[in-house]
């Protein structure tokens, strides 16, 4: 845990020191879960952000844009639960002064009960090789049995006192399975309590006449209430799909661990509207897909998981998380749910229009059922940057830090350096600079020498260093330089651009 802590913390001085995230008001102490994303910060989050939208979007016919207001008819909340039913269950330690979600402790405890099955599996594979069949050994090794049933003892009593509401069990789970503050070690809790996340705000010229509205706590309504207009207008037919960035907001009250979760944050979302009693089979297809862009970044395998959900949300009939590991642990990186046809119908009742689809193939109007994928943008952001941020070891005992991003992603694809300042040097580096900035972010720099550069684009990620010198205005030849093999060899500057091009090529197979 404190090998997590020191890495969390090393990546979040560095995205500091290297321009990716700053705290938000910086020079008046910052704001509490807020952040602001600095040069290559907004790049990167650019480039993530468009990566999705190519996948989402560009790649499938049958999947459309929309960018809908932040602000929205109160109704809209109303209608979708989010008014009534948008809380968190907190509870203080009184010692420690922290605060934290309830349900969460729960399920870290649980987490840790999981990873203590996790151990004795890896240990009985590794003892039994081949021969190992872990179906029977799950079912049989007396330690798993009791941790499998005191999990679901554990789940049979939180999530119904969640559909509840009853605070008072939650609480009484939390002393009775003896869940200490994981800062203090303290036990001395205070009552668990609701808090609506949602920001209001007021809307009118005067306070008389103002009413009152809310910053949306999620993007997926704009897509819902904005649905007729889009079929009708774009010409889809079912099975289609609505997606859509931007940002939402959420008055989280226990918002840590970096930009992990925020009080404003960015939402990427789809929404995929299906025939009833096909959602099932685009559920699971989506579950791939999805998947699959994950991988197509380069992140190993084995930092992702799907985390099935046990408890429902009230408009889901199945869900999902893709969890990453993040420095912290395994956390949720994005949702796929199933949402039935329960936030249409909604709005069909609260509105009082019909949010019907003709079906002419089997001669039917229904109200179409919804796969939703949803994932945060800035924890996507976390994510990339987590995987990439690299301590290496040279030879001759010296150290860099390097940002080994994805080519495709990385804020500057390729930085261009005279060797000098002097001997017409420059004059050709801008040359070459002019020639490829149309086609990428470039970034030109004469300051310090080469080896220092050098490292200064490591650690931003820069994928590529050219560096003109002597020879250049010879035979019109630079050193390219890789960024992950420190490799570096002499070609002709009109091969750059290939080269560079190549290395930037996005996956997308099975997106």
């Amino acid at each position: 845990m404190a090998q997590q802590q020191d890495l969390l913390k090393k990546i979040i001085a560095h995205a500091k020191e290297y321009g990716f995230v700053f705290p938000s008001s910086d020079i008046y102490d910052g704001l509490s879960a807020v952040y602001d994303y600095g040069p290559n910060g907004v790049e990167l989050k650019k480039n993530i952000r468009n990566y999705w939208w190519k996948a989402m979007v560009q790649m499938h016919e049958n999947i459309v844009g929309l960018d809908a207001a932040i602000f929205m008819h109160p109704t809209v909340w109303k209608a979708s639960g989010h008014v009534d039913a948008f809380s968190d269950p907190l509870i203080d330690n009184k010692d420690s002064k922290k605060r934290y979600r309830a349900d969460v402790l729960v399920e870290d405890y649980l987490a840790k009960i999981e990873a203590k099955t996790n151990k004795e599996v890896a240990k009985a594979r590794k003892r039994f090789g081949d021969s190992f069949d872990e179906q029977q050994f799950l079912e049989t090794n007396p330690r798993v049995v009791a941790n499998r049933q005191k999990t679901e003892e554990i789940k049979n009593r939180l999530y119904p006192a969640m559909d509840r509401s009853d605070m008072a069990a939650i609480k009484q789970l939390i002393e009775d399975l003896g869940i200490a503050d994981p800062v203090s070690g303290s036990k001395n809790w205070t009552e668990v309590r609701q808090f609506n996340l949602m920001f209001s705000t007021q809307m009118g010229s005067t306070a008389d006449g103002a009413s009152e509205i809310y910053l949306r706590p999620e993007t997926a309504q704009g897509i819902f209430v904005n649905y007729l207009n889009v079929q009708k207008t774009s010409r889809m037919k079912i099975p289609f799909g609505i997606a859509q960035t931007g940002k939402a907001f959420r008055n989280e009250i226990v918002a840590r661990q970096f930009i992990f979760r925020m009080r404003e944050f960015e939402q990427m979302e789809m929404q995929f509207f299906v025939r009833p009693g096909t959602e099932m089979e685009w559920y699971k297809t989506w579950k791939e897909r999805r998947m699959n862009w994950h991988l197509s970044t380069g992140i190993p395998a084995e930092k992702f998981r799907f985390h099935d959900h046990d408890k429902l949300a009230h408009y889901a009939n199945a869900a999902a998380d893709i969890e990453f590991e993040f420095p912290m642990g395994f956390k949720e990186l994005e949702g796929i749910h199933s949402r039935t046809n329960f936030d249409l119908g909604a709005h069909e009742k609260y509105s009082g229009k019909k949010l019907r689809y003709f079906d002419s193939e089997i001669n039917e109007s229904y109200v179409p059922y919804v796969i939703e994928t949803s994932i945060g943008l800035d924890r996507m952001f976390l994510a990339i940057l987590s995987n990439a941020y690299t301590e290496e070891e040279l030879e001759g005992g010296t150290q860099r830090v390097v940002m080994k991003l994805p080519p495709f992603l990385a804020p500057y694809k390729i930085a261009v350096f005279p060797l000098t300042k002097k001997d017409g040097l420059p004059e050709k580096a801008r040359e070459i600079m002019d020639g490829l900035k149309g086609d990428f972010m470039c970034f030109y720099e004469e300051k310090d020498t080469i080896g220092k550069r050098y490292r200064r684009h490591d650690a931003i990620g820069t994928p590529y260093c050219v560096t003109v010198d002597h020879q250049t205005l010879e035979d019109n030849t630079v050193t390219l330089r890789e960024r992950d093999s420190m490799q570096q060899k002499r070609i002709p500057m009109n091969e750059i651009s290939g080269i560079v091009a190549q290395s930037l090529a996005m996956k997308t197979q099975g997106l």
